[in-house]
């Protein structure tokens, strides 16, 4: 049974108000919300006094309330496009570690790679007039656009550096890293470079991009050397397409899988088959998950900067809400390329 005495507690609803906290601390509402946002003009001794009485009353601050006396919430809107990819949780985390000690918390959604549900979710979460957007690829479509310039919240992009002045962003060129990971499996040697995607988003078709690009300069280029799959990105899917690819292009000497999760399985199919890697066909992956370092041989790949982008978009956006200047809008952090034993 609750002890909080009923001269304290809301008479229409039962819960506990920035009211009922102010009459018990002795203290007048808007010192309350005062203290309880960290204000430094309010004395440490009414601080103290404030947070007592709140801990008492067992009292949370109201975010809609707050949202329409601020203008907006202390929410960051953050869209991923999975969950599943442990690339979007080390992300997220550092997104959280950033936004917290700031006073901001995530407000997330999913968009599984699809705009149509990326605008559906942009309407949805707009509606708590969030104090900021983090938003993961340039994928929009026209109707996402609008609704991001008209609300006039301050946004940030992640995973792609880009050129569009109009833009914020944090990430990395997708489409030099594809590049690189192709001239490093040139330079060993390898003239029948397979490119194997799933899921197909748009940043693993930059990095497709890459790829096409050096074997095209290289007088190597076939279409026939494109492996596409829409399906999401698995190890059971990298198992399946290793031994499609060399049961119809035996030729072949060097699998480039846009993410490490297809290639993980791909070497797992080459042990179960007997076919020595690199020495019958290199793989290479993307992304550095976790495990690459410890297949057998361990995996080439491309390290990619997720958790600092989580961390300096982040840092970016808060700028934006406080009103400061950033002084590099359109921030690239590169990646590095990984070099093990499967090339």
């Amino acid at each position: 049974m609750s002890t909080i005495p009923k001269s304290v507690r809301s008479r229409a609803t039962g819960r506990t108000t920035l009211s009922d906290v102010a009459r018990l601390a002795g203290v007048s509402p808007i010192t309350v919300s005062r203290a309880l946002r960290g204000e430094r003009a309010v004395e440490a001794s009414l601080v103290a006094r404030v947070q007592a009485a709140a801990q008492e009353l067992g009292y949370v601050p109201d975010p809609a309330a707050r949202a329409l006396a601020s203008r907006h919430s202390a929410q960051v809107v953050v869209l991923v496009p999975m969950l599943s990819n442990a690339l979007f949780v080390d992300l997220l985390e550092a997104v959280q570690r950033s936004l917290r000690p700031a006073g901001y918390q995530m407000l997330m959604g999913v968009t599984h790679y699809d705009a149509g549900e990326e605008e559906s979710l942009l309407r949805e979460l707009l509606l708590h007039r969030p104090a900021g957007l983090l938003i993961t690829g340039l994928e929009q479509n026209e109707t996402s656009r609008k609704l991001i310039a008209q609300s006039g919240v301050p946004c940030v992009h992640l995973m792609e550096a880009v050129q569009d002045e109009s833009v914020y962003s944090v990430g990395f060129s997708q489409a030099d890293a594809g590049a690189e990971m192709t001239r490093h499996l040139l330079q060993r040697g390898r003239r029948h470079i397979v490119f194997a995607a799933a899921q197909l988003d748009p940043r693993t078709l930059q990095r497709l991009a890459g790829w096409r690009r050096e074997l095209t300069r290289a007088g190597l280029y076939q279409a026939a050397l494109e492996w596409r799959n829409p399906a999401p990105s698995s190890m059971a899917l990298g198992a399946e397409m290793f031994d499609a690819i060399l049961q119809a292009q035996p030729a072949t000497d060097a699998i480039f899988f846009c993410n490490d999760d297809l290639a993980q399985g791909a070497l797992l199919a080459a042990l179960r088959s007997g076919i020595k890697v690199p020495q019958q066909v290199a793989i290479a992956g993307f992304n550095d998950l976790t495990g690459s370092d410890q297949m057998l041989p361990a995996l080439t790949t491309v390290r990619t900067p997720r958790g600092e982008i989580g961390s300096a978009a982040a840092a970016m956006l808060l700028a934006l809400i406080n009103g400061d200047d950033v002084a590099v809008p359109r921030l690239d952090l590169g990646y590095q390329l990984i070099e093990r034993s499967s090339t």
